[in-house]
């Protein structure tokens, strides 16, 4: 059986790689949403290993609430990178400056 500590170790080096994806590349929003995904799924890794180490359910209970939360914030904001680029022909960061109120 696989330890409590591995699954930790496995989630904690996730999140990492998302924080250093969005920290090192900050020039495209796909990549910064496909990382924030990654920072969830790191998250989940935690709820399921604390769930299956304390015999308590209550972990995959928010895992689900999580997935619908990513599923909700994907669909929405590809929407939303669709239509800034249909409007820019770009989606580099650097030329969203004029998106402030």
């Amino acid at each position: 059986m696989i330890s409590l500590s591995a699954y930790l170790s496995v989630s904690a080096l996730l999140f990492g790689i998302s924080l250093a994806g969005i920290i090192l590349n900050r020039k495209n929003l796909i990549l910064i949403l496909l990382c924030i995904e990654l920072m969830l799924l790191a998250v989940n890794t935690n709820f399921i290993a604390f769930s299956h180490y304390l015999q308590n359910n209550m972990g995959q209970v928010f895992v689900f609430f999580i997935l619908a939360v990513a599923a909700a914030e994907t669909a929405i904001g590809l929407a939303i990178l669709m239509v800034i680029y249909r409007k820019r022909h770009t989606l580099k960061v650097e030329d969203f400056n004029k998106l402030k109120g």
